[in-house]
């Protein structure tokens, strides 16, 4: 399943301007995006060379805390890195700051194209500080399934991703949890994508870790399974992992972050051109 880009973020901008009065020529605009967003890394931007970007889960705020600690560690961990946690649209953090939009439901109900193109130009935007950065997308949860829609849908944003406990195969996600959770809308309809449907559109070059708890009973192993067999079929790199004995709370595991700086460590040095 792919999709324009230009359906997920806005087009390149011009800036007004006339080549034959002697004013600028048109000039890219630089993607903005009001998201709240966190920065973390003491290294100067023009010498990151691994930017981490962590996407929270769908529920409470404990987990939005999460995103912070772990990007704080992660930009502590890996060297010469920056790391950003964005507050996906509708949420708020413990010290009442709040991304504009609807946080929906939390029953995978905001995995739209709409969330996914203001997103993607948060991400964007955090890039834009550090053009000599590979980007490694985190997602924990929602995070997870959000961050593997815009791999394929956006697949020139990022370097690699790491997907945390993935609902990764929605309606069959949907279906378990409508059986656990009597009290949500889960079966109410959603235009949200399914990140097995959008798996064709990842580049073939991107490299991805996927875990998940083995006692996770929400976002069952078999859903992160099924979307990391789908991207080894494409000959993508992709280093699938269940965590004997962990629950669907892993995103501060030490293995997670433990993995996140491997798969850094791995990726190829390159002074970025403009790749949206």
């Amino acid at each position: 399943m792919r999709c324009n880009a230009l359906m997920l973020a806005p087009a390149l901008l011009l800036v007004a301007g006339c080549s034959n009065t002697g004013m600028e020529a048109p000039r890219a605009a630089l993607p903005v995006s009001p998201l709240v967003s966190n920065f973390y890394g003491e290294t100067r931007a023009r010498d990151v060379r691994t930017l981490v970007v962590v996407l929270h889960a769908d529920q409470d705020s404990a987990r939005l805390g999460a995103q912070d600690a772990f990007a704080k560690a992660a930009a502590a961990a890996i060297p010469n890195s920056a790391a950003v946690a964005i507050l996906r649209p509708g949420y708020a953090d413990a010290s009442g700051r709040q991304s504009p939009g609807d946080r929906g439901t939390s029953t995978g109900d905001t995995y739209t194209l709409e969330h996914l193109g203001e997103i993607a130009t948060a991400i964007d935007a955090a890039r834009v500080r550090y053009p000599g950065a590979r980007t490694v997308l985190v997602g924990d949860n929602g995070g997870a399934a959000i961050a593997a829609n815009i791999a394929g849908l956006r697949p020139n944003l990022l370097d690699a991703m790491v997907l945390v406990s993935c609902p990764c195969t929605l309606p069959e996600w949907r279906a378990h949890m409508e059986r656990r959770d009597r009290a949500s809308p889960w079966e109410a309809p959603v235009r949200s994508l399914d990140p097995l449907q959008t798996a064709g559109g990842v580049r073939a070059s991107l490299k991805a870790v996927i875990l998940v708890g083995s006692d996770d009973p929400r976002a069952l192993p078999k859903f992160s399974r099924e979307y990391a067999e789908a991207l080894a079929l494409r000959g993508i790199a992709t280093d699938f992992r269940v965590l004997p004995g962990k629950a669907d709370d892993i995103l501060l595991d030490t293995q997670v972050l433990e993995a996140t700086s491997k798969l850094a460590a791995s990726l190829p040095l390159h002074q970025r051109a403009d790749r949206r």
